[in-house]
Formats: structure tokens, sequence, C-alpha cells
């Protein structure tokens, strides 16, 4: 007696189950995390061999925003330093610049990682960055040195213009960025099921 084949016979079926954990693993917003502040070695900075003319101005361009990026912090350390510099001759300005320089150093330098926390409220590199700079400013302007001011940061901004244009950034990489996204994808591909096509049993 001949036994009759099931209606599926012969036919594969391609099983996926999602795995919300995989899943949640390989979408970008939790591989990727927020860059903060990471102050690079001088000697990176002022490496003779990495000087060059730009190309053109979409070279110069290029390279201002990827060193601007990447000497963030030396850079500010280099902005405080000239505006420092500017205040020699005013000791009240300069004993206000040292006040102030404390909370550059608790809030911005020499910070834990993460956003800064405070009333209950997380502001990130740029915000912290930017009110501090402000603060720094107004500081110093109410001690009656705002042309002082002005001067150190026109004198600034032209330095570090210049040292982003000119600086090379074929050999400057944004290792912690890089691994973390790297580390981000192993964990999310050994943590998934295969993907490949199960077939049903005959």
């Amino acid at each position: 007696m001949a036994l009759k084949p099931p209606a599926d016979y012969g036919a594969t079926t391609s099983t996926y189950r999602a795995n919300p954990q995989t899943s949640q693993s390989a979408s970008p917003t939790s591989t990727s995390r927020p860059v903060y502040p990471t102050r690079r070695p001088w000697r990176e900075i002022f490496s003779p061999t990495a000087f060059s003319v730009p190309y053109d101005y979409a070279d110069a361009t290029s390279r201002l925003k990827h060193n601007i990026s990447y000497f963030r912090v030396n850079y500010t350390m280099a902005v405080l330093l000239i505006v420092f510099l500017g205040l020699l001759w005013h000791p009240v300005s300069m004993i206000v610049f040292l006040i102030v320089l404390l909370a550059w150093a608790g809030f911005y330098f020499f910070r834990v990682p993460g956003p800064v926390v405070l009333f209950n409220r997380s502001f990130d590199d740029g915000a912290v960055l930017f009110s501090l700079s402000l603060v720094t400013v107004v500081a110093l302007v109410l001690t009656r040195v705002g042309l002082n001011v002005l001067v150190s940061l026109i004198v600034a901004v032209v330095v570090v213009g210049l040292h982003a244009a000119f600086r090379v950034t074929e050999d400057l990489y944004f290792d912690e960025d890089t691994v973390s996204a790297a580390q981000g994808r192993l964990v999310s591909v050994v943590g998934s099921e295969p993907l490949g096509p199960a077939y049903s049993r005959i």
C-alpha cells in the first residue's frame, strides 16, 4: 500500500527567529556612543614631519574640521594659555582667570568620561565647552580687560586655524571610537543565532 506524501513534501522552508537581544545590539543607537574630549600627546601636535601646505581650499577645510575635532582639548588648552599670557600685567584678572581655570579642570580637562550632570540635568561636551568659554569671557570682561581678551582670542584663533590647516590628517585616527564600534559589532555577531535557512524534516 502506497503512502501518500505530505502536502509540503520536497518543499524547503526558511525559518528565522528574531532575537531581540541581537537586534538591540546591532542597532546603531547601541553600538554608537558619544565622543568625549581626550587630550592628545603634544609630540603628536608638533611633529615636524606632519605639516604640509594644503592642496586647495577643500583640503584646508577638511583638515580644519578633522584636526579641531581630534585636538579639541589641546586647542582649548592653547587658547586658554594665550588668554592667560595677555593678562600678565593685570593681577586681578589673572586671579579671576585662575579661579575660572579650576572650573575648566573639574568640568572639562580632568572629568570622568561622560556627560556633566548638574541639577538633575545632563550636559554634553559641546554644552560644557560653550558654558565654560562664556563664563571665562564674561568674568574677564568684568575685570575691565575686554580689549586684552579680544586681542588674545584673535591671536588664538589665528594660531589654531593655521595649525589645523597645515597639520596633515593621514596619521590621525579616532582609535577609541573605531575599537568600541568594532567590539560592538563583534558582540552582536557572536551573540546572534545562525541566519542560514533551516530545512524542515521530511
